[in-house]
């Protein structure tokens, strides 16, 4: 069964030694469960995967299916450099039963063709070696500096019908997202904002993986579920749109981070592994006095 509705890109919290607090995490995962979220895309960008260690990634991946949450309810990140990291953490993904990988390109090299992008899927696939095992492309090119053409993604389908699943599609290129679904009826394809969200789900959108999700999950479970029953949710996709508008505002990652650690009470989730760093005290204020996030700061 393909993945759907929405699934929070979690944020990771660091403990003070600046290792995975996996309590924390574990705490935050159920509650964005109990939220509303479908599923989780764990060790995405906003979780600052490509900040941690293999070993680390696995921990977190393990702590959730440990806590009661079922791995079917897993979507996490295994993209990397390394076609043999990318196996490694597929596989276990895979093994784990998982509903899917969500998989990068590999980032490092740019402008590299497209038939280099294929070879690395079809050596994760074939390095896997499992029938359980499901991709869906991430495509993020502003950060990875290349990304999944329409023209891969037919020739990944045709070879890869079973796993080659969906994409997750954070260009910020509402004619991009347009096209991908126009182009791939059938293919499970999350925008990264709920900004678009009306106009996604009415093209066949599978759902939302979207950021702002770690601080806004209810508002945004509430706007899919009243779309799918094909309510008028113009105020619903209104309010989450401010919320997303006024986030973006500032560096994401240290915004929702600082969001979490304003509503728990909880500094600790202020924390970032460098390069990135928290919120200045300027931008901490501006954060707080925006009106549109005093709903998510409570």
């Amino acid at each position: 069964m393909l993945c759907s509705g929405l699934w929070p890109p979690a944020a990771t919290p660091f403990a003070a030694d600046m290792s995975p607090n996996i309590p924390a995490f574990v705490s935050h995962c159920q509650g964005l469960l109990r939220d509303g979220a479908d599923g989780l895309a764990v060790l995405g960008t906003t979780s600052e995967a490509n900040s941690l260690t293999l070993d680390e990634r696995i921990a977190l991946i393990d702590s959730l299916p440990a806590a009661g949450i079922a791995a079917d309810r897993l979507l996490p990140g295994t993209g990397a450099c390394a076609v043999g990291d990318a196996v490694y953490l597929s596989r276990h993904a895979a093994r784990l039963g998982c509903a899917g990988v969500l998989l990068l390109p590999p980032f490092f090299y740019k402008g590299v063709p497209d038939e280099g992008l294929y070879r690395y899927v079809a050596d994760i696939v074939a390095g896997v070696g499992d029938s359980r095992l499901r991709i869906y492309l991430y495509h993020i090119p502003q950060m990875a500096g290349i990304g999944w053409s329409p023209d891969l993604i037919s020739r990944l389908l045709a070879d890869f019908p079973d796993t080659v699943v969906g994409l997750k599609d954070s260009s910020g290129d509402w004619q991009n997202t347009r096209t991908i679904l126009e182009t791939f009826p059938g293919f499970a394809v999350f925008p990264a904002s709920e900004a678009v969200l009306t106009e996604a789900l009415a093209l066949g959108a599978a759902g939302c993986i979207s950021a702002s999700a770690n601080i806004n999950a209810n508002g945004i479970a509430n706007l899919i579920a009243r779309l799918r029953c094909g309510e008028d949710a113009a105020d619903a996709q209104k309010a989450v749109s401010a919320v997303r508008t006024a986030i973006t505002r500032f560096p994401l990652v240290p915004a929702i981070k600082a969001v979490l650690a304003e509503r728990t009470g909880d500094g600790n989730w202020a924390r970032l592994r460098p390069p990135m760093m928290a919120l200045d005290d300027g931008q901490l204020a501006d954060l707080r006095a925006d009106p549109a996030l005093r709903s998510v700061l409570q």
